[in-house]
């Protein structure tokens, strides 16, 4: 061989290059839909309200995805319940909006949202107090998920509890707040939730500029969130993760506080998908208990599964193409979205355990 021959790079690096690329062009692609709905409608390059409105929900479901693998993919701990984490932060941010309607409410109340005044209430749970406040709302849409994951988290990580029994402990505590906030009695709007949002930072939410903001804060949270986990992942701690997923009892034999290792990433997975349906609730313009379904955290958990977990990348494929699957399917056969869901999640498991990223990580010949 001479010694100028040029060596073929080694596949896995190929396909971290190709994901890399892929990764690149598609946050471009995003960021250019907003222009493009600005176009005329008769313009070849013309993007519909729909399309911009469905993304920015996928945008967010990213997030979402990206808090499950933190947790999943890297640190082993499978957790059913982050679909509740979800519904916190979007409760948050719900309040917050509810409250800027004030008098141009069907009542005209200037403090108590429409259902309160319906029910009967003389004055403004203290559940409510300083949602009034944009930071406050911002700020309860990450404590709360991540207080509610902390103390769920810390007993059991603490018990030495992993694998499906962690799983169900997160799916009953799903269920539960589902429940709970379907009550009237609550204060949270019971089975209707919050809707009717008038505006946001003293715009307009049905306005064209106000949906293409949100569209980018939601779209720039998602690069933010990729560049933390990524150096999380790539740090010691993101070391010692793995390392608690591969070998948990080493790991605690070194000398490694393991329930802390868990209970940090489990936190801060709760906190970004609190801080995801944030994001998503002045988008969609609704939330309500169904948020809380348990087969809303199964769903995720298929997306991070399908696009292959333990990648982050992954994540957000598995995430986008499935939720535009199901976004084409359920247009015209709604009925079969559940076992389409079920199968692809049986198929990916048998056939292809390392997800979508993991056909373009193989070589030629692998």
């Amino acid at each position: 061989m001479s010694a100028t021959t040029t060596l073929a790079p080694p596949p896995r690096l190929h396909g971290a290059l190709v994901l890399r690329g892929l990764l690149l062009a598609g946050l471009a692609i995003l960021a250019l839909l907003p222009l493009l709905n600005r176009l005329p409608v008769d313009s070849a390059l013309h993007v519909s309200d729909f399309l911009v409105a469905v993304t920015g929900k996928w945008i967010c479901y990213g997030v979402l995805a990206m808090a499950i693998d933190l947790a999943w993919g890297y640190a082993g701990i499978l957790s059913l319940g982050h679909g509740a984490f979800f519904a916190l932060g979007g409760y948050a941010m719900g309040m917050h909006l509810m409250r800027l309607i004030g008098p141009r409410g069907v009542y005209g109340n200037p403090v108590l949202p429409d259902f309160m005044v319906f029910l009967g209430y003389t004055e403004l749970p203290w559940t409510w107090w300083g949602f009034s406040s944009f930071p406050f709302a911002l700020l309860m849409a990450l404590l709360v998920p991540g207080l509610l994951a902390g103390v769920v988290g810390y007993l059991a990580f603490r018990s030495r509890i992993t694998g499906v029994y962690l799983s169900i402990i997160t799916q009953a505590m799903t269920y539960a707040l589902m429940l709970a906030f379907f009550r009237n009695d609550m204060g949270f709007g019971g089975n209707n939730g919050f809707t009717d949002f008038k505006e946001l930072l003293g715009m307009p939410l049905n306005s064209g500029g106000t949906r293409a903001m949100l569209f980018y804060a939601a779209l720039a949270v998602l690069g933010l969130s990729l560049l933390l986990c990524r150096h999380i992942t790539q740090s010691k701690l993101g070391r010692v993760l793995v390392a608690v997923r591969d070998a948990e009892s080493r790991v605690r034999f070194l000398g490694y506080n393991t329930t802390h290792v868990k209970l940090s990433v489990f936190v801060l997975s709760a906190m970004l998908a609190g801080l995801a349906g944030a994001l998503y609730v002045p988008l969609v313009g609704i939330i309500n208990p169904g948020e809380f379904s348990p087969g809303n955290s199964i769903e995720a958990v298929i997306w991070v599964a399908v696009g292959g977990r333990g990648t982050l990348v992954g994540a957000l494929l598995g995430a986008f193409s499935v939720n535009a699957l199901k976004t084409w399917l359920t247009s015209f056969a709604p009925d079969l979205w559940l076992f389409v869901l079920g199968g692809l999640f049986v198929a990916v498991t048998l056939f292809l355990p390392r997800g979508l990223v993991g056909l373009m990580s193989k070589g030629p010949g692998r």
